[in-house]
């Protein structure tokens, strides 16, 4: 038995990238399924103040900037 990844064989490596990816997948699920606790005064704090603002006609905005090289 080593201890060095110098001198390891294929397999200590292949061993090595399969934990690290299994624990990837752990990390991501449990972010995934992590979830902030809903209560009733944190949607009191999500009330929106101020002027409302009403979309008009679209618009569409072009520029040219710099010179075409063909």
């Amino acid at each position: 038995m080593t201890h060095s990844l110098i001198g390891a064989d294929r397999t200590t490596h292949v061993k090595i990238v399969a934990v690290a990816l299994v624990s990837a997948i752990v990390l991501v699920m449990v972010g995934i399924t992590a979830r902030v606790a809903e209560s009733d005064t944190a949607s009191a704090r999500l009330q929106a103040e101020g002027p409302v603002l009403k979309a008009g006609k679209p618009a569409t905005f072009t520029t040219r900037d710099g010179t075409t090289i063909r």
